[in-house]
C-alpha cells in the first residue's frame, strides 16, 4: 500500500466550495505536493483561473465530464503523472459539480496501469449547507455525490441555523449512514481529515467498528439507503464470490457502493472487498489485530436495497458452522 500514489477525488455540486478546499489544500504548510487534474464542464475552462497560484502541477480537462466522455482523459493525464513519480506525492482530482463520482471511481480500477500504481484515497464532498435541501430535490447528482462519498464537509455553516445545520446532517446521514462528516465555513476543514484519509481502501472501516455493528433502518424521503450487516463464523470465499458476482449482475446499477471486511478461513489477514456499481475490486491489507474478533462486515450503499434478501444472502456465505468450530 505504501507504494502506491493515493488519490483523492473532490466532488460537491455547483457552489458548494470545492475550489476553496483545493485552494486551502493547496496553499496550506503541509510538507506535501500534489498535483491536480481539474475537470470542467463546457469548452471554456474558468475554474483553472480561480485556482491559486502555486508550485504544484495543475491541468485541465475541459471537453467533457469526467464522469462520462473525457475518461479516457482522466487515464492519459494520469498515466503521464505517473512517470514522475518523484515530483509530488499524491493527486487530487476536481470533478465538475456536474459529476456523478462513481465513474471516476471506476477509472481507478478498470485501467491496469492505474490499478497497478495508484489507490482511491477517498472521495471527499463538499456540500452547501444553506442549499442542499433543495439539491437533493431537484438533483439526483447532489445525493449521488453524498451516496459515494468517505467523507463529507457540511461546508457554508455560517449561513444556517443549528436547527438547520443538524437537519442537513441529518438529510447526509440518510443517504449515507457510514460517512465521516466535518463542518466548515469557507472550507476551512483541517487538510489531514480530507487527505490521506485512507478511506477508500478501507483501512480505517474499523475505527468506525460500532456504526457497522448498528443494523437499524433509516427511513428517508431519498432513494438512497445504507444497510449493514455482521456474521461471526469465517466467509466462504467461493461462496461469497458466486454470492456477490450474481447479486452485482442483476443489480449492479442499484447498487452504489459497497464494502466490508471479511474474515477468511484459515487467513490471518483481514480481506477488504469494495465495489462501485459493478466494479469489484479487494484485497488483503494486513493482519487482524490482536484479541480483534474476527467477524465479517459488510456496507451497501443503493438504492432500493431489499434488506432481508442482502442478509440471508450474505449469511449463507459463511462456512459451516462444524467447519468455523475450532
Amino acid at each position: 500500500m505504501t507504494d502506491l500514489i493515493p488519490v483523492t477525488v473532490l466532488t460537491g455540486y455547483l457552489g458548494a466550495g470545492k475550489t476553496t478546499l483545493l485552494n486551502r489544500i493547496l496553499t496550506e504548510q503541509h510538507g506535501k505536493r500534489y498535483a491536480v487534474v481539474i475537470n470542467e464542464f463546457g469548452e471554456l475552462g474558468v475554474d483553472n483561473d480561480l485556482v491559486v497560484e502555486s508550485d504544484e502541477e495543475i491541468f485541465e480537462m475541459n471537453n467533457g465530464c469526467a464522469c462520462c466522455t473525457v475518461r479516457g482523459d482522466l487515464i492519459r493525464i494520469i498515466s503521464a503523472l505517473l512517470k514522475r513519480r518523484g515530483r509530488f506525492d499524491g493527486i487530487i482530482v476536481e470533478t465538475t459539480g456536474l459529476a456523478n463520482p462513481a465513474p471516476v471511481a471506476q477509472t481507478f480500477f478498470v485501467d491496469e496501469t492505474l490499478q497497478a500504481k495508484t489507490r482511491l484515497d477517498a472521495i471527499v464532498t463538499v456540500v452547501d449547507a444553506l442549499n442542499l435541501p433543495k439539491r437533493l430535490l431537484d438533483s439526483p447528482e447532489a445525493e449521488a455525490q453524498i451516496a459515494f462519498a468517505d467523507v463529507v464537509v457540511i461546508n457554508k455553516t455560517d449561513l444556517v441555523t443549528p436547527a438547520q445545520l443538524a437537519a442537513v446532517e441529518a438529510q447526509v446521514r440518510a443517504i449515507n449512514q457510514f460517512v465521516t462528516i466535518h463542518h466548515a465555513q469557507n472550507s476551512n476543514v483541517p487538510i489531514d481529515q480530507v487527505m490521506n484519509r485512507g478511506a477508500f481502501d478501507l483501512e480505517r472501516v474499523l475505527e468506525f467498528s460500532p456504526e457497522f455493528l448498528t443494523d437499524d433502518s433509516h427511513s428517508h424521503n431519498v432513494d438512497i439507503t445504507s444497510m449493514s450487516f455482521t456474521v461471526k463464523r469465517p466467509i466462504n470465499p467461493d461462496r461469497f464470490t458466486m454470492w456477490i458476482g450474481s447479486l452485482f449482475n442483476e443489480r449492479g446499477i442499484d447498487m452504489l457502493r459497497t464494502k466490508g471486511i471479511l474474515a477468511y478461513p484459515d487467513e490471518d489477514r483481514r480481506y477488504a472487498f469494495q465495489a462501485v456499481h459493478e466494479i469489484i475490486g479487494g484485497d488483503f491489507i494486513g493482519p487482524w489485530k490482536e484479541g480483534e474478533p474476527r467477524e465479517s462486515r459488510i456496507v451497501f450503499i443503493g438504492r432500493n436495497l431489499n434488506r432481508p434478501q442482502l442478509r440471508r444472502g450474505f449469511e449463507a456465505c459463511q462456512v459451516a458452522e462444524e467447519a468455523a468450530a475450532p
